[in-house]
């Protein structure tokens, strides 16, 4: 049975695949184009085959080199995590965390959690990008973005972090004018605020003693921020269905009601999401936990402890 005797040759092997020649291959590396040239020679000997087809012009695998490049890549970045694996647990969170959340939330909890975590860790510089608007994490390069409700299938990684509930609210000027909604079939009879950004707009789904029901609602106004819907429900203008985080302290006012209370505290997820990896960063892995302990079970403010879960 034959042995590789320098694993280094398997390395500069793929380089040189990747880079389409022994130059571009020694350059990736800082090596010289001679110290390549010799490490894929031992490697072929090791193995006891030709990996590579070599003319003046061109480098093309064999039959066993592309093989051999397909498991051989798999072992390198699997000891890349192997070795990052070891050495996150040593390093300190540093770098820039770019971070992105919806905007009402963010600027009701982040701001505080935000400026706590960088007091703790002076060598993390945050950048924070704070939309409604459903950021595609990866092609915007964000480190980290929270995320409230139902998670689609995806690659990413996920962490609960809380939950909210969703509460039907209106103003007591608006349901003495139109009536309070006894069930969700009532709200076809009622203005519906809607927020732009859900699932389905114009489509509210409820659970409650009667099963499961979906509700077409129409209405006037339609916006894109959730601070925005309050200060229309507060003002008279419709029905509303929001996070209690953001409606939590008008109802306690007494200037918004809660409606349908039976069915319409729909519980919801607030997730930290980012890019998959089975080794996140110091600095995201840090920022993830503190973010975690600093909202516990529900965000501050909401209603949720004033309701059996």
């Amino acid at each position: 049975m034959r042995t590789i005797t320098d694993f280094r040759g398997v390395e500069v092997f793929v380089a040189t695949v990747e880079t389409g020649s022994l130059t571009a291959a020694a350059a990736r590396l800082g090596n010289a184009k001679s110290h390549v040239s010799t490490q894929l020679g031992r490697l072929e000997d090791d193995l006891g085959t030709r990996l590579l087809n070599r003319t003046t012009r061109r480098l093309s695998l064999t039959e066993a080199g592309a093989t051999f490049y397909e498991r051989a890549r798999a072992i390198l970045a699997d000891l890349e995590e192997a070795e990052r694996s070891v050495t996150v647990l040593n390093e300190e969170p540093r770098g820039t965390l770019r971070l992105g959340a919806p905007m009402s939330f963010g600027v009701r909890f982040l701001g505080d959690i935000v400026a706590d975590f960088m007091a703790r860790h002076a060598a993390v510089r945050v950048e924070m990008d704070l939309t409604d608007r459903r950021v595609d994490v990866i092609e915007e390069r964000l480190d980290v973005v929270v995320r409230i409700g139902d998670l689609p299938d995806s690659t990413l990684i996920a962490r609960r972090l809380c939950d909210t509930r969703m509460l039907l609210v209106a103003s007591p000027e608006y349901l003495d004018r139109r009536g309070r909604p006894d069930e969700p079939a009532d709200l076809r009879e009622h203005d519906a605020l809607v927020y732009e950004y859900a699932a389905s707009p114009d489509r509210w789904d409820f659970e409650g003693p009667g099963g499961g029901v979906s509700i077409e609602v129409a209405g006037r106004l339609h916006a894109n921020n959730g601070e925005v819907l309050v200060s229309a429900a507060r003002a008279g203008l419709g029905i509303a269905r929001l996070p209690d985080f953001l409606c939590a302290d008008a109802v306690r006012r007494g200037s918004l009601e809660a409606l349908c209370r039976d069915w319409g505290d729909a519980r919801i997820g607030i997730w930290a999401v980012y890019p998959p990896t089975r080794f996140p960063s110091p600095k995201v892995r840090a920022f993830v936990d503190h973010l975690a302990d600093a909202l516990r079970v529900r965000p501050p403010g909401s209603l949720a402890d004033e309701r059996s879960p």
